[in-house]
């Protein structure tokens, strides 16, 4: 049987069923990843006996009428950022190279606990720091789609594994579009949760063991199937461990259909304009969307700006990534920041080195630009915009990211622009669902982004099964260009 064209909830049901064994499924997956993995470098830690022998005992288990969960028995792979015991977890970071966890994620916790058995992780740039997935443990991962390409990071292996079929489904974490840029890269969905639904302990960075909680950052699941995405998005929602007697009720999905949605668009913008490619995409989804009767006007936040917006999300972000620099690392930041300049090692450098009250200044910003946003989704359901401003590109490690560039429209852009509309949910912490689009005559994914007021998880994942339904009928294509090498 095909068991990668089957979605992972429906192949648990199977294994229950004893329609087929969790060790046919491991092992349909295990020859998938020897042959196709290779090429892509998405699967960077294997352990495999270990797998079998918990694809055996949930077999048993099966047979027993013992129900291990909604994942009985389905391998899967988990982003490398995630600790799980016994296992490295080194964030592609030579420093942690011979890390290996003591004790498990919350959220993957959660994923084994519904009976799921973890074959593998998968890799991610260094600290998970950057739109592509390379590092100098495990090397480069590449697209399935066209292999000269990067997939995206930092959830790059993740979204590649899932596109090429070589597992059912992923946990992906997200502060830069790092689930949403791979997603909309490989061709598959991805989900960035509303801050705080998914607990983030156990997660590497910050550094192995920390237990406080980081800001902006949040998990979310990435899957081919919007059912599996949902189920998943059941299984990790909640309050962390020392929150215990708190509860979470996601909303359930508006239902209604997609001719009664009056969504906002922001499809571009001059600040940091989009590639025609990817605005081409976005073009056929809004005409899709208007054949089917939904009411589209272009529209943004009263008085936001993408600069403003921006601004305040990289000023944040710089605070996030300074935690645990060394003291040189933080002299030399120092020196950047006193000098005139207003591109992204300066700003960086002001953000990482700003005080605990700016912080609070820009933190009491961000709480009043969250109220704008509420206000808007009072006059709009949904908003549409890019994930980010490029098409998958080719791999880039010769310099730092601070020093990249991308064309755009035959224009050089500054690199770290693939982030600015990423950051547009992020800054306030809103839900956004990254799902594809089309493809284009280059044989690449095209992809859209729609975000929604706080908590409309469930709801998102709804209009995109509704937009799917038009536009992929038969399910999601296949990168089968792969499986023909």
């Amino acid at each position: 049987m095909d068991f990668h064209k089957i979605p992972a909830f429906e192949l648990a049901r199977g294994i229950k069923a004893r329609q087929y064994t969790s060790e046919q499924v491991l092992d349909h997956f295990l020859e998938r990843t020897r042959r196709l993995n290779p090429d892509l470098n998405a699967i960077v830690v294997l352990r495999e006996e270990q797998a079998r022998e918990q694809a055996r005992a949930a077999d048993q288990a099966a047979a027993t009428g013992k129900d291990l969960g909604p994942l009985h028995g389905v391998p899967m792979t988990i982003k490398e950022t995630y600790e799980i015991e016994g296992w490295p977890t080194t964030a592609g970071h030579k420093g942690y190279q011979d890390h290996v966890s003591p004790r498990t994620a919350v959220a993957v916790q959660r994923l084994l606990d519904a009976g799921a058995i973890v074959f593998g992780k998968t890799n991610v740039p260094e600290f998970a720091g950057d739109l592509q997935s390379f590092n100098d443990i495990y090397g480069t991962s590449n697209n399935p789609w066209n292999t000269s390409l990067t997939p995206g990071g930092s959830s790059g292996g993740a979204a590649a594994a899932l596109a090429a079929g070589l597992t059912p489904l992923e946990l992906g974490s997200d502060i830069g579009g790092s689930i949403r840029t791979p997603a909309a890269f490989c061709g598959i969905y991805g989900l960035k949760t509303t801050s705080g639904l998914i607990p983030m302990r156990g997660h590497v960075p910050g550094a192995p063991g920390s237990v406080a909680k980081r800001d902006m950052g949040v998990g979310g699941p990435l899957a081919r199937h919007l059912d599996d995405l949902e189920a998943e998005l059941d299984l990790l929602a909640g309050p962390d461990d020392d929150m215990a007697p708190w509860q979470i009720n996601l909303p359930e999905p508006d239902d209604r259909p997609l001719a009664d949605y009056h969504f906002a668009t922001w499809l571009n913008d001059d600040w940091a304009p989009v590639d025609k490619e990817v605005l081409g995409g976005l073009a056929g989804l809004c005409d899709e969307l208007k054949s089917l009767g939904a009411s589209l006007e272009d529209a943004q936040p009263e008085e936001l700006t993408l600069e403003k917006s921006h601004r305040l999300y990289y000023h944040l972000l710089g605070g996030v990534m300074s935690q645990g620099l060394p003291a040189k690392v933080r002299d030399r930041l120092a020196a950047k920041a006193a000098e005139e300049g207003d591109d992204y090692p300066h700003r960086f450098a002001r953000g990482a080195l700003q005080t605990h009250g700016e912080w609070l200044q820009k933190d009491e910003e961000r709480a009043k630009l969250q109220r704008t946003w509420a206000r808007f989704f009072e006059n709009y359901d949904l908003l549409v915009c890019p994930v980010t401003n490029t098409l998958p590109f080719p791999h880039d490690q010769n310099t730092s990211a601070m020093a990249r560039t991308l064309t755009i429209n035959g224009r050089e852009e500054p690199y770290l622009d693939v982030t600015v509309w990423a950051g547009v949910a992020m800054v306030v912490g809103l839900p956004a669902i990254s799902f594809p689009v089309g493809f284009g005559a280059d044989g690449l994914p095209r992809a859209a982004q729609i975000i929604g007021p706080a908590w409309s998880e469930k709801t998102l994942i709804q209009v995109a099964r509704r937009i799917q339904e038009h536009l992929f009928p038969q399910g999601l294509p296949w990168p089968d260009q792969l499986e023909r090498k």
